[in-house]
């Protein structure tokens, strides 16, 4: 996925955050005491906001959750004290905070009595009282203090879809919740696997539904919460850490490995075809060389499975590509997840270098055929691609690129820009005015000169390695010097990267003197993330349902590898 640099109006929206408890029997206390402190990273739109800082405390009289922690904008909220009493039969007994927000005292004291919650509000020198009714049971559940959450963590255990739950969002309303669904998530970390249970849920905000997930780890404690469509994630901190991913794809056989890079390793896994996988488990030894592929991921902080919005790219394709008989490697980037390494000041040739490391590490492997090795790019990991084709032409057999620009980086931005503008209602002066400071912020980001014309904000935005290098990244003359067989693949409903790059790459490459060989399809009703999409605009990707790649993509890839690599897909892997 591209990440691009553009100028944009960031409208603070209040979030209506409102889960609710299970109406099934109620987890009792089974230990005395609190439990460890629970770190909390929460993101915005991808970015970290603050911290929160949560126990749990289980005693014979029932739950106890506090909480203390610090959230900037938009929030700008600072927690010093948050406690929350729960009965054995989880029954709420009270509520109490003591808060700064935007710069204003806050506290709030609630109890629970005979199906009541009484409310006592201090704020701004103001103070008020509210009555509210609520169920026996409800989760409590006010906005943005994320340390309530760990109630519904406990909560959640053993409850079955579908069921209707209860909340109450203090000191607002009582909200039904649904849990739609529920399945088990896989998270490396630096020095342990976790297994986790993902919970679905369905908010009747009224507002209208909000779809959200609940993670819960093996002791019952709150991983991670989210409401995708709203951009809003809460994970704790040995999760949201740099050096943890989700697994979204184990196979039998697949072998953890790590690649030297430039003074650094490059953490990855290998995956092999089925065949080859078990018979490496029955402890046969026999050396059987085969092709390989190399997953080079887009832009942004992505692993190695690819994952964007739920979607892991790369995790299905290796998962499709290994089935079809091939070596895949698929590898975290530089600076990200388990990888070593630095990504603030990398640039496109920086990338090209770790892939041709990868290249090199795979030719010293005993089972890898060296005249049969594959680069596949998806986004911008296809122009990565192409710079390390041209320069490795005997050490690279074929070239795939997938929803890959075919213009220069600064082009790709404006269009762009110019499509999201498109779609705004905003008075076409205003449109030409963002436009023209978009067009001045790239030509300082290249130039080095003009910032001082341009607000502070942007320049710690824009002004980075990476995106001097993808501006003046122009893919033309790098495909003239790629001599292998190059095949373009590309989704019609790609909002990202749009038709008409996919016909500029395929044209290069056909057009090229030393091997014309090039293939172009387009698939019909695919996004920038190569999955069916409705309109196949960026802010639809969270809320996809159908999180699976288009099988005409993954058959495109794959019955084009199996001929330009000579495999014979009736003993693909034997």
């Amino acid at each position: 996925m591209l990440r691009t640099v553009m100028v944009r109006r960031y409208c603070i929206v209040a979030l209506f955050l409102v889960l609710a408890a299970t109406t099934a029997v109620a987890q009792r206390p089974s230990a005395l005491g609190p439990g460890p402190v629970a770190n909390f990273v929460v993101f915005m739109q991808g970015a970290p906001i603050g911290n929160e800082q949560a126990t749990v405390t289980a005693s014979a009289e029932g739950w106890t959750l506090r909480g203390t922690g610090r959230l900037g904008n938009p929030i700008n909220l600072s927690t010093s004290r948050f406690e929350l009493r729960y009965d054995r039969e989880w029954q709420p007994i009270s509520l109490e905070i003591d808060a700064t927000l935007r710069g204003q005292p806050l506290l709030m004291r609630t109890t629970f009595a005979g199906g009541s919650a009484t409310t006592d509000i201090t704020q701004g020198g103001q103070q008020k009282r509210k009555v509210d009714n609520v169920s026996a049971d409800p989760l409590v559940l006010p906005n943005m203090f994320f340390c309530a959450y760990e109630a519904l963590a406990i909560r959640l255990r053993g409850v079955v879809a579908p069921a209707e739950l209860r909340a109450y969002v203090a000191p607002q309303v009582e909200i039904a919740m649904r849990l739609t669904g529920s399945g088990t998530e896989r998270i490396r970390t630096a020095d342990r696997s976790i297994t986790a249970t993902r919970y679905d849920l369905t908010m009747a905000n009224p507002g209208g539904p909000v779809p959200a997930e609940v993670w819960v780890d093996e002791e019952s404690r709150l991983l991670r919460f989210r409401i995708p469509a709203q951009g809003l994630e809460v994970a704790r901190e040995d999760v949201a850490a740099v050096s943890s991913r989700v697994e979204k794809m184990v196979r039998a056989g697949d072998e953890e490995i790590r690649v030297p890079a430039n003074g650094f390793n490059l953490a990855a896994t290998l995956s092999r075809p089925p065949s080859v996988a078990a018979a490496r488990a029955s402890g046969k030894t026999r050396v059987q060389k085969l092709p390989a592929v190399i997953l080079v991921p887009g832009s942004g902080t992505v692993d190695r499975d690819e994952t964007v919005a739920g979607i892991s790219i790369f995790a299905q394709i290796a998962n499709t590509l290994a089935d079809a008989g091939f070596i895949v490697i698929r590898y975290d980037k530089r600076g990200i997840g388990q990888s070593g390494g630095r990504d603030e000041s990398a640039t496109m040739n920086d990338y090209a270098e770790d892939v041709r490391a990868v290249v090199e590490y795979l030719r010293k492997r005993k089972d890898i055929d060296q005249q049969r090795i594959a680069v596949v790019g998806h986004s911008e990991g296809g122009l990565v691609g192409m710079l390390t084709a041209a320069d490795a032409k005997k050490r690279i057999a074929v070239l795939m690129l997938l929803a890959t620009p075919g213009t220069t980086g600064a082009e790709l931005v404006l269009e762009q820009q110019r499509h999201l503008l498109d779609r705004m209602a905003l008075p076409e002066g205003e449109k030409r005015d963002r436009m023209e400071l978009q067009q001045r912020i790239q030509k300082a980001v290249v130039s080095g000169q003009g910032w001082e014309s341009i607000p502070a904000g942007y320049r710690r935005q824009a002004d980075t390695p990476w995106f001097r290098s993808f501006l003046t990244f122009d893919p033309a003359p790098v495909m003239a010097k790629v001599a292998q067989p190059v095949m373009v693949i590309q989704g019609d409903r790609d909002r990202q990267v749009a038709v008409r790059h996919a016909r500029l790459l395929a044209d290069a490459a056909k057009a090229r003197k030393t091997n014309p060989a090039a293939d172009l399809v387009v698939v019909e009703g695919v996004n920038h993330l190569l999955v069916p999409a409705p309109t196949g605009e960026v802010e639809e990707y969270a809320v996809l349902q159908d999180k699976n790649l288009s099988p005409k993509v993954l058959e495109a890839l794959a019955s084009w590898l199996r001929d330009k690599l000579h495999v014979d897909a009736a003993r693909a892997g034997r």
